[in-house]
């Protein structure tokens, strides 16, 4: 334990000396003289997804934009600023990288040992800990086992026959997730703890008081429907709001001062559920809370100049972090912030209570001003030190082998190599999913869109690139460079040409009667150049015409596509909550929201195939550039010395125009014929 834990931390006979000579009501306290005042810190982690380390296991290169390693620091220096300090962690915090399945599936962790990530936080000194929906995805004999848990559910050892194994030093809390044998819930639904604080007495005086804060954790009633196969039958969800109404006045009855909310979701002011995934702005208005952590969705609150949706609600106070007059805050993900709320309390001769008005909360991160990022706490990368190391030889293993090489050089104008893989990984997961789960839309086909996401931004070397032979877990960053999660959205014909049209944008106007060089690709992203990949689909863009009026010839099956006919296309999570600006895409049309990775949903379908090839996988090109009689050249960058890849991709209308375009990032000069 950390030396600010101990600072904290009041052994049982401690506390009960402290109170020698008290009433047997909890809020006789006489030790604590009317008016003394106290500052609280409370320190949110959430979403860290076992990024131990600032390493991206897939690119096997340092990343010092994330990482645990580098929020201990924040920590450290948070602790430093208020004299009482609390730390929490909100959740998903044992799945999301390679490390992690390397220690639930490759080579799983005996239950006398501690996960990786969990010895990185116990070296930090939590105090409490929530769980989050990707705690269940290695079902729940591993939850219980890595979390020091037994669980009384089917399907498990009767608890008094489960071997208690190692666990972390802190208490994880639970309060929704009920099991279906004994209808209680699954792990305990909050605990008080027990501290002490440095106070000030009115006279001045340094003192030390007691202090119980009370903490309840919730997760999203969603993994019913995410990890339905290690759930189902075993346990089941009641609402949040309905469990907070019930579980804080027996913690405020239990003495507590102050109760914290962690809870696993995000904010929507629609209609309360039970079963709703982002309950919080609800929660908030539980009488008794007085601070909630919250996460899940991957953001930063408080932040003033958010365009979020679920920021921008009334009771919203995106500057401040208010929820319903709640302080509140979320820390973004992979270690990239830590959530911070300073409390002011005094002691009003039977409680500690808030001072609101004081109250500051923010997320802070580990990004400095100048674009540098604070330095990685030196004690945490030995902890993990074998793990890291063999994690590291594992996705360097194969998953599969191709036949053909997969780039993005030239996906601008064709080349599907690098997106057909993915787009067909994306619909067979949607497909199966709306098969098992969504019968109402079992009639609707399913495609998927994507999009060279590596398009030549840096130079000649930003560009996917996964060589023929051997595909190993490394390679999926490459074909998938973001950490997107899967998400399906149900559209029409309108729809489908309004998306295509907007990512048409990708292309500048073309002239065919100017003589001079005209520059194809415009400075819109390449990552939002969606294309969808299916024969069944077939459309032309026509360069020579506005934006918003260059999507011709748009068919399905060989006849033109309805306005009205509708499809469910696999996406990302970016593009279908509104990432882009394509109309229509708002979040209003997401049927499946997953909470699986778009890169990790690629790899477990390459391991599925086994051996890519070229015909199968990476050649079924839907669209095509309209006919254009050009009186001069038309030209676009790429990497050097790469033609021939092109020609193997079956773009033949291509020729090199100045080998290197002299701006020293390794890009030359190509010509399109748009003739042909």
């Amino acid at each position: 334990m950390s030396v600010s834990k101990r600072v904290f931390a009041l052994s049982p006979l401690a506390f009960a000396l402290l109170l020698a000579g008290c009433g047997s009501s909890s809020n006789q306290v006489p030790l604590i003289p009317t008016g003394a005042t106290a500052e609280l810190g409370v320190l949110e982690t959430t979403d860290l997804h076992t990024n131990v380390r600032s390493y991206d296991y897939f690119k096997l290169a340092e990343d010092k934009s994330f990482g645990f390693e580098r929020t201990a620091t924040l920590i450290k220096a948070a602790r430093a600023e208020v004299k009482n300090s609390l730390l929490f962690d909100n959740g998903d915090t044992i799945q999301g990288t390679a490390l992690a399945d390397y220690q639930a599936l490759i080579s799983p962790i005996a239950c006398e040992s501690t996960l990786g990530m969990y010895k990185a936080m116990n070296i930090m000194g939590y105090d409490a800990a929530g769980i989050g929906n990707h705690e269940f995805n290695y079902g729940l004999p591993f939850l219980a086992q890595v979390t020091g848990q037994k669980f009384n559910v089917d399907g498990m050892p009767a608890p008094e026959a489960q071997k208690k194994c190692a666990g972390p030093n802190f208490p994880q809390v639970l309060a929704n997730v009920i099991s279906n044998k004994d209808k209680k819930p699954l792990m305990q639904p909050y605990v008080i703890l027990d501290r002490v604080i440095s106070a000030t007495a009115p006279d001045g005086r340094s003192i030390q008081a007691p202090l119980k804060v009370g903490v309840i954790g919730f997760t999203p009633p969603h993994i019913l429907n995410w990890d339905k196969r290690w759930l189902e039958g075993k346990v089941y969800t009641d609402g949040i709001k309905e469990l907070a109404a019930k579980y804080v006045p027996e913690m405020r009855a239990k003495g507590a001062d102050l109760v914290i909310a962690i809870s696993h979701g995000g904010l929507d002011n629609s209609t309360y559920a039970p079963g709703m995934e982002n309950g919080n702005w609800h929660l908030a208005q539980v009488p008794g809370i007085d601070a909630m952590l919250i996460g899940h969705s991957h953001q930063v609150f408080p932040d003033a100049a958010s365009t979020l949706p679920q920021f921008n609600l009334p009771g919203v106070d995106k500057a401040k972090g208010l929820v319903n007059g709640v302080p509140t805050v979320m820390a973004n993900f992979w270690g990239k912030h830590l959530g911070f709320i300073k409390f002011n309390l005094r002691f009003d001769g039977k409680n500690w209570v808030v001072e609101k008005d004081k109250t500051k909360v923010e997320a802070r991160s580990i990004k400095n001003a100048d674009g540098t990022f604070v330095a990685a706490d030196p004690a945490i990368a030995p902890l993990v030190e074998a793990e890291h190391q063999a994690t590291i030889n594992y996705v360097k293993t194969p998953i599969g082998a191709t036949d053909f090489n997969m780039s993005s050089y030239f996906a601008d104008v064709g080349d599907v190599s690098a997106i057909q893989i993915v787009n067909q990984a994306q619909a067979a997961y949607v497909a199966a999913y709306v098969k098992a789960n969504l019968p109402q839309y079992a009639s609707l086909p399913v495609l998927s869109v994507s999009a060279p996401f590596k398009s030549g931004f840096g130079g000649g070397n930003d560009y996917t690139d996964v060589a023929a032979g051997n595909v190993a877990i490394n390679n999926a960053a490459d074909l998938y460079l973001y950490p997107n999660t899967l998400y399906a959205v149900k559209v029409n014909g309108t729809d489908i040409k309004n998306w295509l049209e907007t990512a048409a944008k990708r292309f500048n106007k073309i002239d065919p009667a100017k003589a001079d060089e005209q520059n194809l690709i415009s400075s819109f992203p390449g990552y939002n150049f969606d294309m969808f990949t299916d024969s069944d689909l077939q459309y032309e863009i026509d360069v020579s015409q506005d934006v918003g009026n260059r999507i011709k010839n748009l068919t399905y099956k060989g006849a033109p596509l309805s306005a009205s006919q509708e499809f469910i296309i696999a996406t990302n999570n970016y593009r279908a909550s509104g990432g882009g600006n394509f109309p229509g895409l708002d979040g209003s049309k997401t049927i499946y929201a997953s909470p699986d990775a778009n890169r990790d949903v690629l790899i477990d379908f390459i391991k599925a195939r086994k051996n890519l090839s070229l015909n199968s996988n990476g050649a079924a090109r839907s669209w095509k550039f309209s006919k254009l009689n050009l009186a001069g050249p038309v030209v676009f960058r790429s990497a050097k010395d790469k033609l021939a890849l092109a020609q193997k991709a079956g773009i033949t209308n291509l020729s090199v125009l100045r080998a290197d375009d002299g701006s020293g990032k390794n890009l030359a000069v190509y010509q399109i014929d748009l003739s042909k």
